[in-house]
């Protein structure tokens, strides 16, 4: 009951109560959309401006372009030995062929690159199923190869359906002067790969994203969801003929993404971090205005999505870094199209300036991409391409007379010194001494999880000092049993105690206590108990950030009922780290004091109780997706007691 009238009071905050009769949308009409038709060339000319050449140019690297046939095995390699990009790869690099060429043609308009358009399409269509292998488990055979016999929508079913159906949307007449077979095939191919398994009830198991079947609160609803809604909506809207169906379908998207906001935190987090914000968040954005541009139906201005947009622009550190949690990574985050997009549609100028800021490479404020990885998402950079340019040529013109360090500081200057997420259980805080804290409560079942209630970053003038992995190459270990095995994934890897030898595990009840954060006093505060397995005998643990102007302490306070092995602070660092009596600067460090010699030249002061003993581990990184963010290596200290002494748990970082 609880959760019904949550999704219900969700529904109405967020304007969805509408029927079907009020979608004002008709089968078959397709001028909403919001670009030109593909003929009109006087206004493709003036939308792209001089961005033409540049989509010409990566059309024609694609002309002679082999088009990749995805075999068994690639599928079988998934279940063989995990690898998913065997498959996924293939797959990949069609569809950026795709898009390359459909935007080069609009670009063009000669019809230059048309065969080679319907050749990646003609393909498509002969393909059993365009999900990708890692994902074909929902099917009833649980097997990586697509059974004809079932229809299953996911990310990659999804992206690479609306490439389709925005290339009929504008070169179907191109396609039926060669051979009208071309359009029948793909209106086919979407209709039973997209369509009809969308709209049949008995697939609302397998196609979990909708939220239509969770029975448990560990029933996650995350990015899948309007990542997947926006595309189904958008194959409906081009290719559908039916209006009985049509109706039916976006009632059904309204009610799935019901789940969706009803679901994630109201507070307006990312709980899956930035890396995913661009396929929650950004879908989302989509989802919304694909809803106002085809059924005159606006939610952009809903105080949720506002929420949502902000949490982009307090994540981001400085250089290139953002607050990763979970399955996130440390550099990088949404594209700044996207995220100027977003700050448009809910009227956002911190956040239209964030992305701004983002354009930044260190020299002038660079022009805004079109991307090649989503065809919808092209679309929509294509159309706000000169908008955001004229920004761009703004800033530009300023950075060359007022200088680049005030612009900068310009386009951050809307940024609150702290925010809490009080839901969510995230803080992030600035001393305005170029000091950066991120920390974390929640619980342990969160979406793309991992084991760090009570974690924290550190950064200082936007190095890394304490860090926070985020995840390897996906594999099927990643999303399998075997999960929390990988040790990036794992409580002891990231910036948390092991208390009385016990570790953080996996699960939506083993959570943080009493969290609350103190903005005016630097303070974060949260009882890491209930995280714990009760074989830690822990009555309560309460941990403590305090940023001061020119330190970072963490407090441990630890109330055990049975006294079993040691305690240890973990804490791990992008940093080579100098130990007790080892010279530092012409003086030997003495016990209870670390020196981390981080990037840029910078040397943090590490003091502890001289009672505990230091154990320094490294973790090399041969995943090229950690290496990519880190190098080659990150270092774990272990502080340490043994088991009958009991030291003041107090850690500082100080310059």
């Amino acid at each position: 009951m609880r959760k019904a009238l949550k999704s219900l009071l969700a529904i109405a905050l967020s304007g969805f109560l509408f029927s079907a009769a009020s979608y004002a949308q008709v089968a078959g009409d397709r001028s909403w959309f919001p670009l030109p038709e593909a003929s009109d060339r006087a206004a493709w000319r003036e939308l792209l401006g001089g961005k033409s050449e540049e989509l010409i140019r990566r059309g024609e690297s694609q002309l002679s372009y082999e088009w990749k046939v995805i075999p068994a095995t690639a599928y079988l390699e998934f279940e063989r030995t995990g690898d998913r990009n065997s498959m996924q790869d293939r797959q990949n690099a069609n569809r950026k062929a795709m898009i390359d060429l459909l935007l080069a043609e609009l670009a063009e308009g000669r019809g230059r690159f048309i065969d080679q358009l319907l050749n990646g399409c003609w393909l498509a269509t002969e393909q059993t199923s365009w999900v990708l292998s890692a994902h074909q488990g929902r099917q009833k055979s649980g097997r990586a190869l697509p059974d004809s016999r079932e229809r299953v929508i996911d990310l990659g079913s999804g992206r690479y359906a609306s490439i389709l159906a925005l290339a009929h949307h504008f070169f179907h007449e191109n396609f039926d002067a060669i051979d009208p077979s071309v359009s029948n095939a793909i209106e086919a191919a979407i209709k039973r790969n997209i369509l009809d398994p969308f709209l049949d009830p008995k697939m609302d198991k397998a196609n979990w994203w909708l939220g239509f079947t969770r029975t448990k609160p560990e029933d996650v609803v995350n990015n899948w969801n309007p990542w997947c809604n926006t595309e189904v909506l958008l194959c409906f809207l081009l290719m559908e003929k039916d209006q009985s169906r049509l109706d039916a379908a976006i009632d059904k998207s309204v009610r799935s993404i019901a789940e969706y906001t009803s679901y994630i935190p109201q507070d307006g987090a990312c709980e899956e971090g930035p890396s995913y914000w661009g396929e929650g968040v950004g879908k989302y954005c989509e989802w919304l205005t694909l809803r106002k541009l085809a059924c005159g139906q606006d939610g952009l201005h809903d105080p949720l999505f506002a929420r949502m947009v902000g949490y982009i622009s307090r994540s981001c550190i400085g250089n290139g870094y953002v607050v990763n949690f979970a399955d996130a990574a440390a550099r990088g985050s949404a594209d700044p199209e996207l995220i100027w997009r977003c700050a448009l549609g809910c009227g956002s100028r911190e956040v239209r300036d964030y992305a701004l800021y983002c354009l930044w490479n260190g020299k002038e404020f660079r022009e805004p991409k079109v991307r090649n990885n989503d065809a919808l998402r092209a679309c929509m950079d294509i159309y706000n391409y000169k908008c955001m340019r004229a920004a761009v040529d703004s800033l530009n013109a300023e950075v060359a007379t007022r200088g680049a360090g005030p612009v900068l500081a310009g386009l951050r200057a809307l940024v609150p010194a702290a925010t809490w997420y009080p839901e969510t259980e995230v803080c992030f805080m600035g001393n305005g001494n170029g000091w950066f804290l991120g920390a974390k409560g929640g619980h342990n079942n969160e979406s793309h999880n991992h084991n760090d209630v009570g974690s924290c970053v550190l950064y200082i003038d936007n190095i890394p000092v304490l860090c926070d992995a985020g995840v390897g190459t996906y594999t099927r270990q990643t999303f399998g049993t075997e999960r929390y095995d990988i040790w990036t994934m794992q409580s002891d890897w990231h910036n948390l105690p092991m208390i009385n030898g016990s570790s953080q595990i996996h699960g939506r009840e083993f959570r943080s206590r009493k969290a609350v954060c103190s903005p005016e006093k630097g303070e974060f505060s949260l009882n890491l108990e209930g995280a714990y397995m009760e074989a830690a005998y822990c009555r309560e643990w309460r941990r403590i950030y305090k940023l001061g102007k020119e330190s970072l302490t963490i407090s441990d306070e630890g109330l055990l009922t049975k006294r079993v092995a040691a305690d240890t602070l973990n804490f791990l660092v992008k940093a080579k780290v100098l130990t007790p009596g080892e010279d530092y600067r012409g003086r030997t460090l003495r016990k209870g004091e670390l020196i981390l010699l981080c990037d840029g030249g910078l040397a943090v002061k590490m003091t502890f109780s001289p009672q505990m003993d230091v154990q320094l581990e490294q973790m090399s990184l041969e995943d090229k997706k950690l290496s990519k963010v880190w190098g080659p290596v990150l270092s774990r200290i272990r502080l340490s007691c043994s088991k009958g002494t009991r030291p003041d748990y107090r850690v500082r970082f100080s310059l």
